[in-house]
């Protein structure tokens, strides 16, 4: 039925998931990274 492991997994994925929660996964990534590279930022100019 799936001829890869990755198929068999966007299959699952979208099966469990809701649009809602893919949106909101991807918002928090970037949340995340706004605030991982503004502490490393703050930090290389604690440095200085």
């Amino acid at each position: 039925m799936f001829e890869t492991l990755d198929d068999q997994m966007k299959h699952d994925e979208m099966e469990t998931t809701t649009p809602r929660e893919k949106w909101l996964k991807w918002v928090l990534v970037g949340v995340v990274s706004i605030l991982l590279f503004a502490g490393l930022y703050a930090g290389v100019r604690l440095l200085e």
